[in-house]
C-alpha cells in the first residue's frame, strides 16, 4: 500500500510539474509575441520547451501516455488501459 501511495505521490508530483512549465512557456510564448527578439526570453523559452519534452518522455515511460499524442513505448495501446484524468 505505502508503494502505491508512493507511485500515486511521484505521479501527481510530476503533473504538477509539467502543469508549471506549461504555464511558464504560454507565458514566454505572450511576451515573445510582444518581444520577438529579446535574445534571454528566447533562451529561456528553449530551455523549458527542452525540460517539458525531457519531463512528459520520463512520465509516460513511468505512467503511460498521456494523451493521444503521446509516444507509445510498448507493444500495445496502452492509453485505453489507463485512468483517464478525471478517474485519477
Amino acid at each position: 500500500m505505502i508503494r502505491r501511495n508512493n507511485l500515486i505521490n511521484e505521479e501527481h508530483l510530476m503533473l504538477l510539474d509539467i502543469q508549471k512549465l506549461e504555464f511558464a512557456i504560454y507565458d514566454l510564448a505572450l511576451f515573445l509575441d510582444t518581444h520577438p527578439n529579446d535574445p534571454a526570453a528566447l533562451y529561456r523559452h528553449k530551455m523549458l520547451t527542452e525540460q517539458l519534452m525531457q519531463l512528459k518522455h520520463v512520465y509516460e515511460a513511468n505512467f503511460g501516455i498521456m494523451s493521444v499524442m503521446g509516444h507509445e513505448l510498448g507493444d500495445t495501446w496502452r492509453y485505453i488501459d489507463s485512468p483517464w484524468p478525471w478517474d485519477k
